[in-house]
């Protein structure tokens, strides 16, 4: 499968759909007809894992509806695996869509990620500071916009 980005991929090759083939080894948690979740060999926390549908999509953008919520569904079945088997105090789900948002391989996937107060489990930190809104005129402008656009968007 060509990979749709330069990242992650291999003179052209999907690493993920060669991971899905047995072409590159993995660490496999869960794997049903649709889809396929392995532990991430650069974690941001223990037990950090990606959850990919086994049919290629470059991005959340291409993803058929059915591998997206496929992907979704186990990505929660891990997450309440991830409290009761590994202590985890939270649980991030992230998904990053195109290199500005900082998406390295261009196979669409969730990275599930178990959260710890203890930080020696736990090695992330947050991008922006919470806590600060922004100005409410311009959220107001995007709600429009977004609003408008999905209305049209049927």
């Amino acid at each position: 499968m060509i990979n749709a980005g330069s990242g992650g991929a291999t003179n052209g090759i999907c690493v993920f759909c060669e991971i899905v083939a047995g072409r590159v080894p993995s660490d496999k948690v869960a794997e049903d007809a649709e889809t396929l979740a392995f532990m991430d060999i650069d974690p941001g926390a223990d037990g950090h894992l990606l959850v990919i549908p086994k049919r290629h999509s470059a991005d959340l953008l291409s993803v058929p509806t059915d591998d997206l919520v496929a992907t979704t569904v186990l990505a929660q079945r891990i997450t309440k695996v991830m409290y009761s088997e590994l202590g985890a105090d939270g649980v991030n789900l992230l998904n990053c869509c195109g290199t500005a948002g900082w998406q390295t391989v261009f196979h669409f996937h969730l990275h599930v990620i178990p959260r710890y107060i203890d930080r020696s489990k736990d090695r992330m930190e947050l991008p922006f500071t919470p806590g600060a809104p922004s100005d409410a005129e311009a959220r107001k402008r995007y709600a429009r916009t977004l609003a408008s656009a999905l209305q049209t968007d049927v």
